[in-house]
C-alpha cells in the first residue's frame, strides 16, 4: 500500500491540474490583448481555480466509492478511497477542508478585483458564481442525487471550464462584459468537456452496471465517438470566428497548428476498441487544449 503522503498527491490528480489553469490563462490572455491584465488578479484566481479543481477530484473519489461505482471492474486508474489507502470518513474530512478553502481563495480574487464594497452587485454576482461552482465540484458525485449520474456532468463543465472560467477571469480583469468572448469561452468549454468524455467512454461498461447515466451511457460508446469529434472540431470553428470579427494579423491563426494533435485523438478515439486504451488520450487531450491555450493566447499579443 502506498504511503499516506503519495496517497493523498495520487488523489488530487495532478495531471487534472493543467487543464483548469487553462481557462484562467485564456482569460488572462483575452484580458492582456485588450488592455485590462492584471498579474495579481489572473494568479490569484489561477491559486482559487487549482484549489476548486482539487476538491472537485477529492469529491468525485469521495462519491464515486460511496456510489460503489469505484469497483475491481474500473478500467482508470485505482483511486485513493477504492484502495483502501484513505479512508472514506478521511476524504469527506479533505473535501470539506478543500471546500473551505476554495471559498476562502475565490473571496481573496474578489476582494483584489472589486475592493471590500461586498454589497457591490459585481461582487455578490461573483460570489455567488463561486458558490455555484464549489457546490457544482461536491455535487458531480456526491449526495443522493449527483447530477453526474444523470448526464448533467457535460454541461456543467462547459459552463464552469469554459464560460465561468474563461469569461470570469476576463471580467474580474477588465471590469467589462465583451460578447465576443464567449467564442473562445466556449470553444474551450468544448474541449474541456471533450476530456470528460474520454472519462466517461473509458468508464461506459463500468457506469453502465452501477447506474452511473453519462452521457456517454445515454448516446452509447459508438455514438459518443461522433459527439467526440464534435467536442474537438467546433472549438476550431469557433476560435477562427473570433479571430475574423478581430483580426488584426495572420499571427492570430498560429493556433492552428494544434490541429494534427487533435486529428491524432479523434483517430485514436474512433478506432479504439479496447476502453483501457483510451486513458492515454485524457493526458494528451488535455496538453494539446493548455497548448491550444497558449498558441491562441500568443496570436493575441504578439
Amino acid at each position: 500500500m502506498r504511503s499516506k503522503t503519495k496517497a493523498w498527491i495520487h488523489a488530487f490528480r495532478l495531471r487534472t491540474l493543467p487543464l483548469a489553469l487553462s481557462s484562467i490563462a485564456l482569460g488572462g490572455f483575452l484580458a492582456y490583448a485588450d488592455g485590462g491584465f492584471s498579474w495579481k488578479i489572473t494568479l490569484l484566481a489561477a491559486l482559487a481555480t487549482l484549489v476548486l479543481q482539487i476538491l472537485s477530484n477529492l469529491a468525485n473519489d469521495y462519491g464515486d466509492s460511496t456510489h460503489g461505482v469505484d469497483n475491481e471492474k474500473r478500467v482508470g486508474p485505482e483511486r485513493a478511497v477504492q484502495s483502501g489507502a484513505i479512508t472514506p470518513g478521511e476524504m469527506k474530512r479533505a473535501v470539506i477542508i478543500f471546500a473551505v478553502l476554495a471559498f476562502a481563495t475565490g473571496f481573496i480574487v474578489l476582494l483584489s478585483s472589486f475592493g471590500t464594497d461586498l454589497l457591490n452587485l459585481n461582487f455578490i454576482t461573483f460570489q455567488l458564481l463561486g458558490l455555484g461552482a464549489i457546490v457544482a465540484a461536491v455535487k458531480y458525485t456526491v449526495g443522493k442525487n449527483p447530477y453526474g449520474y444523470s448526464g448533467f456532468g457535460d454541461l456543467v463543465v462547459f459552463c464552469f471550464f469554459g464560460l465561468t472560467g474563461v469569461i470570469g477571469t476576463y471580467y474580474l480583469n477588465t471590469h467589462v462584459f465583451a460578447p465576443d468572448v464567449i467564442l473562445p469561452a466556449s470553444a474551450f468549454g468544448l474541449l474541456s468537456v471533450g476530456v470528460l468524455n474520454l472519462n466517461n467512454m473509458r468508464d461506459f461498461e463500468n457506469d453502465k452496471m452501477n447506474g452511473k447515466n453519462t452521457i456517454v451511457v445515454k448516446l452509447g460508446s459508438k455514438v459518443a465517438k461522433y459527439y467526440h469529434l464534435g467536442l474537438l472540431v467546433v472549438p476550431i470553428l469557433l476560435t477562427v470566428i473570433y479571430i475574423v470579427l478581430n483580426y488584426t494579423g495572420w499571427v492570430q491563426f498560429i493556433f492552428l497548428l494544434i490541429i494534427p494533435a487533435f486529428a491524432t485523438n479523434i483517430r485514436s478515439v474512433y478506432k479504439n476498441t479496447i476502453p483501457g486504451d483510451l486513458d492515454p488520450l485524457l493526458k494528451q487531450l488535455a496538453l494539446s487544449s493548455l497548448a491550444f491555450t497558449i498558441l491562441f493566447g500568443l496570436g493575441l499579443i504578439l
